[in-house]
């Protein structure tokens, strides 16, 4: 059974105000007090993980660790089958170090000339107590790649995904719409039912 979280206060172990954002928002039913890494002047870990989960469980315990409250980090990324799964857990790389996502949307397009276009968003959360102890959830949402990018919310790759049953991108949709049905709603409600619900 996954540990229950009790308290009112917790750490965003990202820098992204992005997603800083999205996790605010999700929180805030449960009148948890959130706050981010940046905002505490904590250093992001470089993440040296195999795949999203241990990333953002290596996030989540480098700001658990330097604040003494507990953690949530997300790791997330596109995951393009007809280029084998890249950029995945190297989604924010491509980048480059400005985090200029329209040259990595435009190394997409490129890299996937006239293939298939079918791809997923896969979320991992980590939520991480400063003993260390971890709970982690991974949510998915698959979808095709459009080119043009498409719309202005939302953030990196989201103007070229457009998920299944659906022709807006989630660079078009309203952020309350996206909250409903993206990779990292789906794996917060997990988190919920693991670890937030009867609080």
């Amino acid at each position: 059974m996954a540990r229950r979280f009790t308290g009112d206060r917790l750490v965003i172990a990202s820098h992204n105000q992005g997603k800083v954002e999205e996790i605010s928002a999700l929180l805030a039913p449960f009148a948890i007090h959130a706050v981010s890494a940046g905002a505490l002047g904590i250093a992001e870990p470089e993440e040296t993980g195999d795949s999203f989960e241990a990333n953002a469980a290596l996030k989540a315990k480098a700001a658990a660790g330097a604040s003494g409250l507990p953690a949530i980090a997300d790791d997330s990324g596109l995951v393009v089958l007809a280029l084998g799964g890249a950029p995945g857990i190297y989604s924010a790389r491509w980048a480059g170090p400005d985090k200029d996502f329209r040259i990595a949307m435009q190394r997409v397009h490129r890299e996937l000339a006239d293939r298939d276009r079918s791809a997923r968003f896969v979320a991992a959360l980590a939520l991480v107590w400063p003993d260390g102890d971890t709970e982690i959830f991974r949510g998915e949402v698959a979808g095709k790649l459009v080119w043009p990018p498409r719309g202005d919310r939302g953030f990196g790759y989201d103007p070229i995904f457009a998920p299944d049953g659906g022709a807006a991108t989630f660079g078009e949709i309203e952020p309350a719409e996206k909250h409903k049905i993206s990779h990292r709603a789906r794996a917060f409600a997990k988190l919920v039912e693991g670890c937030l619900r009867s609080r």
